[in-house]
């Protein structure tokens, strides 16, 4: 081909995994699903209940019948599908800590059956990253754990369950974001480990997953010096093609992380880090959790005909990717056709979930007293929302004990706040003290000022929504997870009402 032309605009088109913004298909994106485009990424702005996300997958399946429609849905404290209430599910962390690979199966057919119903067939989950670097400012409660052994076998029993419920699985973040103290929306993350260790610790889960036969993988904007020490692995054909298709012999679908991300742009351009990564071996972009407009979808598409044009990335690759898009299209088909779909729980949320979420919930320390004597007061730490999981998503103790021990308070802190212990405390004069912090092991304002607190009141009760790196207190409880089923979960146990 000598310039873009139908053909080549279409394949272009075919690869890309836009965002939009609005509850209701834009026409820019109706239009370009009649020119070829692939697929398209919800995210929370762009679902407000089970029935509008169903009227909008039917009028994207009414332009093209076999769109792939992706949902960033970890069910834990990544949600989108249930961003306005916090999930109704728990995470990986709180599976791991059950550690029953038939209730991690569960839940993620259970996520799958609603998901299926409102019209998702492809859902960027799961994690399957080894969070071993407790100072990890993005994974955290999103890994199934720090064990390697543990995260394979849950990874591949959650591949198995969304997969039955009739959506692909895209196991992330290709070849394992865990062990990093950066997170790659702002910068680019290093993975200082030698290849054996890869091999060991990175690498095992995505190969049970590979083994459960997922679908897609998703790719990791990181250098892995012991791989490639020039290129982050999105972008490095020796970890794309070497790597996951020669080694580990995956065959399906590699899609990429958000391309706008800082770890890939800041180097590399935002288009020429798209060509890069299809050169590579990815087979669909992911655009659009910051950039979610049809010029920034033109931009790529131009850039990408216009690569092959120039000689930059070849045509046979381009129609590979494009292949390997439309494979995973017919297999979501064939697969949501195939399966029942579960009911939308609507706001009560998923039984399945609370169920779980209840036996992930575990007491600790010297003299631990439950439930609480009578309505607390509860002081919520609240660190920087990391951008994964955003900052409207709602958690918390304070108001589902509120609602289970009528007068309980509560107040939000945060850094900036500069709330002194001798405050904390005396806003709990004569009542029990719940002390509720997300990773306390990261967050030394937290520390210092859980720490003073107890030293004025020992039998305050301290929970920990993260991950349970430094749990503290005469008692303390450890959630595994700030979802909104977690919350419940907790306070029941405070209060004294769980089942």
């Amino acid at each position: 081909m000598t310039e873009p032309g139908g053909e080549l605009l279409r394949l272009a088109a075919t690869v890309l995994q836009p965002g939009f913004v609005g509850t209701t298909p834009p026409d820019w994106v109706r239009r370009w699903l009649g020119e070829g485009l692939g697929g398209v990424a919800l995210f929370a702005r762009n679902v407000r209940d089970p029935e509008q996300i169903a009227a909008l997958t039917a009028a994207l399946r009414a332009e093209r019948a076999d769109v792939l429609i992706a949902l960033d849905e970890e069910a834990g404290d990544v949600t989108r599908f249930e961003s306005r209430t916090g999930s109704s599910r728990p995470g990986n962390l709180a599976l791991g800590a059950v550690d029953d690979l038939a209730l991690t199966e569960e839940v993620a057919r259970d996520l799958g059956r609603e998901l299926a119903a409102v019209g998702i067939n492809l859902d960027y989950a799961p994690d399957a990253d080894v969070n071993n670097n407790p100072d990890n400012p993005v994974i955290g409660v999103r890994s199934f754990g720090s064990d390697p052994a543990l995260v394979a076998r849950h990874t591949g029993a959650w591949v198995t369950g969304l997969q039955a419920a009739g959506v692909a699985a895209c196991a992330k973040h290709f070849p394992g974001h865990g062990d990093t103290a950066v997170d790659s929306h702002h910068d680019l993350p290093r993975i200082p480990r030698d290849r054996a260790g890869l091999d060991a610790v990175e690498l095992l889960p995505f190969r049970a997953a590979i083994a459960a036969g997922v679908q897609a993988v998703m790719t990791g904007h990181l250098l892995v010096p012991a791989v490639d020490p020039h290129l982050p692995a999105t972008l490095s054909r020796t970890v794309l093609t070497g790597l996951l298709r020669d080694e580990l012999g995956f065959q399906g679908a590699v899609i990429t992380d958000a391309m706008e991300m800082r770890a890939v742009v800041d180097g590399f351009g935002f288009e020429g880090g798209v060509i890069a990564a299809l050169a590579a071996g990815a087979d669909a972009i992911c655009v659009g959790g910051e950039l979610a407009d049809e010029h920034t979808a033109e931009r790529l598409r131009q850039a990408i005909a216009g690569a092959v044009v120039a000689g930059r990335l070849a045509e046979d690759r381009l129609i590979e990717a494009a292949k390997r898009v439309e494979h995973l299209a017919a297999w979501a088909a064939t697969a949501r056709a195939g399966a029942a779909p579960g009911p939308w729980y609507g706001t009560a949320g998923s039984p399945v979930g609370l169920a779980a979420a209840r036996r992930a919930v575990k007491v600790g320390g010297t003299a631990p007293v439950l439930p609480l004597a009578g309505a607390p007061h509860v002081v919520e730490l609240s660190p920087p929302a990391n951008m994964a999981a955003g900052t409207d998503t709602p958690w918390g103790v304070a108001a589902p004990l509120a609602a289970l021990l009528p007068g309980t308070t509560g107040v939000r802190l945060t850094e900036a706040d500069g709330a002194e212990a001798s405050t904390v405390v005396g806003s709990a004069a004569g009542r029990p003290l719940v002390l509720v912090v997300r990773d306390l092991h990261r967050h030394a304002w937290m520390g210092a000022l859980v720490g003073s607190a107890l030293a004025l009141r020992s039998d305050a009760v301290v929970v920990e929504l993260g991950v349970p790196a430094a749990m503290v207190g005469a008692t303390h409880v450890a959630t595994h997870g700030a979802t909104r089923s977690s919350g419940l979960a907790v306070a029941e146990l405070l209060a004294g009402r769980g089942e």
